[in-house]
């Protein structure tokens, strides 16, 4: 991967969608659980599967190798079995039927490459270095999950049901004082337990001429 590309960041939403997953290692399974916890339909090919992926009701597992063309029948593929030839095979039949395949620590056979990623709930933060450094990109996933606590999830929430009750009241969000509002120590009134007074810092949004 050229050091200059720029990747254009984006969110998928795989839920209800069959994925597939080429692979049947530890690699595979860290794909799986990514894909599932987003509601991905996920199926796995390869021959042999450690037994976490053997045990999960949640995926379907075909236990042969990969056929020319299966990356063709799904909307999203990641290639995981750690031999080069294969997961040629599996980008090449992406570009080929317009489906988008990510190789495994082999970002010149990626259709896309997958962030680090840290969640608060409906909160995430991705860390990414554009596929050159995978050990960087989870070195600051770990330094973010120390310095952003569950207090983060609860302030959206609070931001969240805010903004629906200003749309409800035909209120229009988009030109309100949000960033002010974060900046005046919401965070820290929630952090402390003081919900209310960071409610009150909300609702102050609307009360401004």
């Amino acid at each position: 991967m050229p050091l200059d590309e720029v990747l254009y960041p984006v969110n998928l939403r795989v839920g209800g969608r069959r994925c597939l997953v080429v692979g049947g290692g530890r690699v595979a399974l860290a794909k799986v659980d990514g894909l599932t916890e987003a509601g991905a339909v996920v199926e796995v090919i390869a021959p042999d599967v450690v037994a976490e992926l053997d045990a999960r009701p949640d995926i379907t597992v075909h236990r042969r190798r990969y056929r020319t063309g299966d990356a063709g029948n799904y909307w999203l593929v990641v290639a995981a079995t750690g031999c080069p030839e294969v997961n040629g095979e599996v980008y090449r039949d992406g570009e080929a039927a317009g489906v988008w395949v990510n190789s495994a620590d082999d970002p010149e056979r990626c259709a896309f490459t997958l962030p680090s990623r840290m969640r608060r709930g409906p909160l995430m933060v991705t860390c990414s270095t554009g596929g050159h450094s995978p050990a960087l990109s989870r070195w600051l996933r770990r330094r973010l999950e120390h310095d952003i606590g569950p207090e983060y999830e609860t302030l959206l929430g609070l931001l969240s049901e805010a903004r629906e009750r200003f749309r409800q009241a035909g209120i229009s969000t988009e030109d309100l004082a949000w960033q002010e509002a974060l900046d005046s120590g919401m965070l820290e009134m929630v952090r402390s337990g003081d919900i209310a007074a960071a409610e009150a810092m909300v609702d102050r949004l609307v009360e401004r001429p």
